[in-house]
């Protein structure tokens, strides 16, 4: 029995530390994580960056682990010091293999067949993939595409080299692919989760999001929790965990909220990397405190759900606009598969997908909603575009600082901080404007909506930096959340995401962000009919308590519209439970 009903918490440990590690020095570290974390698992490193660990070495850390009851399984990076001095010509940034290299080809084989004699599953860190551009690579590219160059190299890397001759030397070994946490650059290095899903036997998801302002590879805090749904999609069911490390986590909540996002997407393990940096680090301490509340909380979900945000295999564009939304309540679930029916968002990387107007078409005809940024619009064909909408793009920007609600007479905003959109125009009384946001005598549209067959779309203005999300005001965002939602819920609070689950169970998450302080909280639910349980856990005197609902009337996209509203207050860190029946 593991220390969580929900998941598995691993831990993963590199080659370079197995070398110099002694059976009294592991004691006192695992002591440490299992106290405060509860070590179910861990991941042992034979080889990494030229280094391999003893074979009987490893042994005496395998028993070591499994008298502990702790199940036991191995890795490998894929990274390699130069092998020759003709190897100083390569372009091989982080030390990643030149997979056109016949000595390096060997060597990586080597690497694959000595883990798999050792373990019966073996997951390779996201150094798999390929940026070499020497000129034996140029030569083997010849005409092709880097993209399409390095996606047959990498599958006949995978098949032939890796998991292969893993599989002859142990037919039982289970080799995992770990992705990265930077899905829009896949295609560009040789990742294609498509294609190496049906190679490897599981896949794993990096969800390192660390400081976001601050960390080199642009990415927001609700990526730990979309790229898990978006890979789950990916791998057809086949993701297998969430991996995380402490490096540029500025404050500590930017190491705990990749944990709980992690969490809240219900994956089978929580690998924390790597063994010495958890040990005695304050970032570590509270984790195995907020797994076990979280536990509990995940006890009485399903399976999480949302709005899905359509973003194929590799492609690129508008990156991460998804996750800047997530961050303010907008629950999006980012997937390669373009649904059938209910609501879609499309963004510029949805364009990837040729046939994306011929599905849109019958998407909107059948009654569906679709949801499209800027980014998509700029990007479209003008002919397929005009036949959706009147909307356009004059190329101006403007600094927004006053919002004005359409259904609304007295529905103003004014002398806000200033935020920069496009500049939307469109055809009056063809398209209609639900929100608007102007300065001085001029405004433009915030959000548009178009009608097409049985369906709606609508045009959601994105600011020039998305990151500016967190500047509208709550006010604003409730003239888009009331259509602009996920089974009827939305709420109106600045910097909270909202996790649904299939068994109409609902998690708040308040972000820890450079104004941290409680915030009031408004949940809406479009029903004459509902109740709102709130769910409790540990000091709390009480285990549940239904929330007091109030009726509320207003004017929204010329209808009048009736919805029960709770007010809660959330606190900077905290997630929060809700059972919503309708």
């Amino acid at each position: 029995m593991g220390h969580f009903n929900n998941f598995k918490t691993t831990v993963y440990c590199v080659a370079q530390i197995l070398e110099r590690m002694d059976l009294e020095t592991l004691k006192k570290q695992y002591n440490f994580i299992e106290k405060y974390v509860g070590l179910d698992k861990v991941y042992l490193e034979p080889y990494r960056e030229g280094h391999w660990v003893d074979k009987d070495k490893m042994k005496s850390f395998i028993e070591f682990f499994k008298e502990r009851n702790v199940e036991v399984a191995g890795g490998f990076t894929t990274v390699v010091p130069d092998l020759d001095k003709e190897d100083e010509k390569r372009q091989r940034l982080f030390g990643t293999f030149c997979y056109t290299n016949s000595k390096m080809r060997e060597y990586i084989q080597k690497v694959s067949e000595y883990c798999a004699e050792q373990f019966d599953e073996v997951i390779l860190d996201d150094f798999y993939f390929t940026n070499c551009t020497c000129e034996d690579c140029l030569k083997a590219k010849g005409d092709k595409s880097w993209v399409e160059f390095r996606k047959e190299l990498m599958k006949d890397v995978s098949e032939n080299l890796v998991v292969g001759p893993a599989k002859k030397v142990n037919p039982n070994v289970k080799m995992i692919i770990k992705f990265p946490n930077w899905r829009e650059s896949y295609h560009a290095t040789g990742y294609r989760p498509d294609v190496e899903k049906n190679i490897f036997d599981m896949v794993y998801t990096g969800t390192e999001t660390r400081a976001s302002a601050y960390q080199d590879q642009h990415l927001p805090t609700y990526l730990s929790y979309s790229l898990v749904r978006w890979m789950d999609d990916a791998s057809g069911g086949r993701n297998h965990g969430t991996w995380f490390d402490t490096y540029q986590c500025w404050p500590v909540d930017d190491y705990l909220e990749q944990g709980y996002l992690s969490a809240f997407s219900k994956p089978e393990e929580i690998t924390l990397f790597q063994w010495t940096d958890l040990f005695e680090n304050k970032l570590v301490t509270p984790l195995g405190l907020q797994f076990k509340r979280i536990d509990k909380m995940l006890d009485r979900t399903g399976k999480p759900v949302g709005i899905p945000a359509y973003i194929p295999y590799a492609s690129q564009g508008e990156n991460h606009v998804e996750d800047f939304l997530g961050m303010q309540g907008f629950a999006l679930y980012p997937t390669p598969l373009f649904p059938d029916s209910g609501s879609v968002l499309v963004t510029e990387s949805s364009l990837c997908d040729e046939k994306i107007f011929e599905k849109l078409k019958d998407y909107l005809i059948k009654g569906g909603k679709v949801f499209v940024t800027p980014g998509f619009m700029a990007k479209a064909p003008e002919k397929e575009w005009k036949d959706l909408s009147s909307a356009y793009l004059t190329g101006r920007k403007l600094s927004v600082t006053r919002y004005y609600k359409t259904d609304d007479p007295a529905g103003y905003l004014e002398n806000v901080e200033p935020v920069l959109f496009a500049d939307i125009q469109h055809s009056n009384n063809m398209s209609w404007s639900l929100l608007n946001g102007g300065a001085g005598e001029y405004h433009t549209s915030l959000f548009l909506k178009d009608g097409y067959g049985k369906g709606q779309m609508y045009l959601v203005n994105i600011p020039e930096n998305p990151s500016d999300l967190s500047r509208v005001p709550v006010w604003a965002f409730d003239a888009i959340k009331p259509v602009f939602n996920y089974g009827g819920v939305y709420v109106s609070a600045p910097n909270v995401s909202v996790f649904h689950y299939d068994n109409d169970m609902v998690i708040l998450y308040a972000h820890v962000t450079g104004q941290a302080h409680p915030v009031h909280a408004t949940i809406h639910v479009q029903s004459e009919n509902a109740k709102i349980t709130q769910y409790f856990d540990g000091w709390y005197p009480f285990k549940e308590k239904e929330l007091e609902l109030q009726k509320r009337e207003f004017g929204y996209d010329l209808q009048k519209n009736t919805e029960l509203v709770a007010d809660v207050i959330l606190n900077p860190g905290e997630f929060y439970e809700f059972k919503i029946q309708k």
